[in-house]
């Protein structure tokens, strides 16, 4: 077992995109698939934004998207994904009907409204995401995308936060890699080891306006490890248990966090024992990720 932070390898068929407003702080990510992915999500967090979640659940027709976006700007980033099906429409890409192709894009957003101004991205963003992602290796890190807008320790107000951003991780076992994305905008504070358990302060005091639905971290772990749905669903109850573990506290009323978990090669025979290890190793890989960004935002930004 591996885990890589950094020199990512590519998984075949898999490519990831970011659009970014620097000016306004916000952007938007769209992991792009060359062949239908089986895949499953899962939401903890209680204020969440999203689109076409509903077709990733167990017993549904279609589990396959063709895209993912992961979106900064609130409810209105869910705009993005009209500009993320006109590009995969163009290319004769989505879910064949008697009509022609139908683009399967799964969203979801989080609150960066109040970091810059207050601007979300729209279709032309999640186009130009879609048309300019690049193999795994290659993909921006930091404040870029999703996560240009992001902070975290909102717990503390926002003069304590500090910022967020989108960081990757992979952890390669015998059975493939599995590569976790994170745009990490999140209530509580990283689980550094260098700060007191935030949760204390918290119920020592009056909260009597906390920010509702001003978070939220979004996850993605993508795998070529052979697995069918029940063991991508294990894979996201590990990504957000690898969330709580690096983000303390997690899954809060003010975020709306959700996990998608995405395998390139499907095996509806997947044995359990193989289910246990893809869910491991996604647990690790986002808990990973996360870890890089207080040390990234402390190289970058000088805090």
């Amino acid at each position: 077992m591996e885990i890589l932070t950094s020199a990512l390898r590519n998984i075949d068929g898999v490519q990831v995109g970011h659009w970014t407003d620097a000016d306004a702080q916000t952007g938007c990510t769209v992991i792009r698939f060359d062949e239908p992915a089986l895949t499953a999500v899962e939401v903890r967090g209680a204020a969440p934004g999203s689109r076409e979640l509903d077709l990733l659940q167990p017993g549904r027709t279609v589990q396959r998207p063709d895209a993912i976006l992961l979106s900064g700007g609130s409810a209105m980033g869910l705009a993005a994904a009209d500009g993320v099906a006109r590009w995969l429409k163009e290319h004769d890409r989505g879910f064949q009907t008697g009509a022609g192709r139908v683009p399967i894009v799964p969203g979801a957003v989080l609150f960066d409204l109040l970091m810059g101004k207050p601007v979300s991205p729209n279709a032309s963003a999640g186009y130009s995401a879609t048309e300019g992602a690049v193999s795994i290796r290659d993909v921006e890190t930091g404040r870029v995308g999703a996560g240009t807008g992001a902070a975290t320790g909102m717990i503390g107000g926002r003069d304590a936060a500090r910022p967020g951003g989108f960081v990757m991780a992979q952890v390669c076992i015998d059975e493939g890699l599995v590569t976790a994305m994170a745009a990490v905008n999140a209530f509580g504070r990283l689980n550094d080891g260098e700060q007191d358990d935030p949760r204390r302060s918290l119920l020592s005091q009056r909260v009597t306006s906390p920010p509702l639905g001003e978070s939220t971290t979004l996850l993605a772990c993508v795998t070529d490890i052979p697995l069918d749905h029940d063991g991508l669903i294990r894979m996201t109850v590990g990504m957000h248990d690898g969330l709580a573990r690096a983000i303390v506290p997690a899954h809060t009323i003010a975020d709306g966090d959700i996990a998608f978990a995405s395998t390139t090669r499907e095996d509806p025979n997947c044995p359990p024992e193989r289910w246990l290890r893809a869910s491991v190793a996604a647990e690790l890989a986002v808990e990973s990720a996360i870890a890089t960004l207080h040390h990234s935002t402390r190289s970058r930004y000088g805090i």
